[in-house]
């Protein structure tokens, strides 16, 4: 059953990672809904390894709603993939964008993501930052799974399987799995790989700041928006920027 009313004082961080440091991907799942459903949600990107954790959860919970954020730039393989894999999977699919198109933006404020570092921020919160908190806000959702990796950027190197971020928890079920680990789970289950994959591309996000990289080179550097590997949605975000999020139109 859920623990709707369980407040975030009322969970040991600490005591928990330690019992949970040796639950497999799939037990973490199963705890995560025992432990936070219906106010459970996970995130995907319809990335290069996209297919893992949503085969996951498709197998544990397919119900769980799965947010995806289009900010408009995405490639066309990536909406390709995303619809084989909801096809495939049934996938609880909910699908959120910026408030202002990307022909909108383009046209009051130019190509924002070539203006600099400031440009980028503004970017990433009109079309990524702002639309989860939106997803997150409308499905109440007390606790969400995301598919990082800690050999993904130093920042997810820090983390734990179980964090708080921004007063939610967020479950990491592969978060101590590397690329081989990943590879071997795909092809045992005969699972795709994102199209762009066996193009180089081993990170993938708008086409506008993605490119492929070699094999002896760190897969994030291919993302090259801004000065920073990760995007912003798994940053904690201070007050201030809670509180510009929630209150803007945009």
């Amino acid at each position: 059953m859920a623990h709707e009313q369980e407040s975030e004082a009322e969970l040991d961080l600490v005591e928990l990672n330690a019992e949970l440091a040796s639950y497999s991907a799939e037990e973490l799942i199963r705890w995560a809904v025992e432990r936070f459903a219906p106010r459970l949600v996970v995130s995907s990107s319809f990335g290069a390894h996209s297919a893992l954790v949503l085969h996951m959860v498709h197998r544990v919970a397919p119900n769980l709603p799965i947010l995806w954020i289009d900010t408009g730039y995405l490639f066309p393989e990536t909406y390709r993939f995303a619809h084989e894999l909801k096809e495939r999977f049934r996938l609880n699919l909910q699908v959120y964008a910026p408030s202002l198109s990307a022909a909108y933006q383009e046209a009051l404020y130019g190509r924002l993501w070539e203006q600099g570092e400031e440009g980028v921020r503004r970017y990433l919160q009109l079309n990524k930052l702002e639309p989860m908190q939106r997803a997150l806000r409308e499905h109440r959702a007390q606790a969400w799974i995301a598919g990082l990796r800690g050999d993904q950027t130093e920042h997810r190197r820090a983390l734990r399987k179980l964090e708080l971020q921004d007063g939610r928890y967020k479950i990491h079920p592969i978060l101590d799995w590397d690329e081989g680990r990943v590879d071997e789970y795909l092809h045992r289950h005969s699972l795709p790989y994102h199209p762009l994959h066996g193009e180089g591309y081993r990170s993938i996000g708008d086409w506008h700041s993605t490119l492929p990289t070699l094999a002896d080179q760190d897969p994030r550097e291919g993302r090259i928006l801004g000065q920073k590997r990760e995007c912003g949605l798994h940053l904690p975000i201070s007050p201030e920027q809670d509180a510009s999020l929630r209150s803007s139109a945009l």
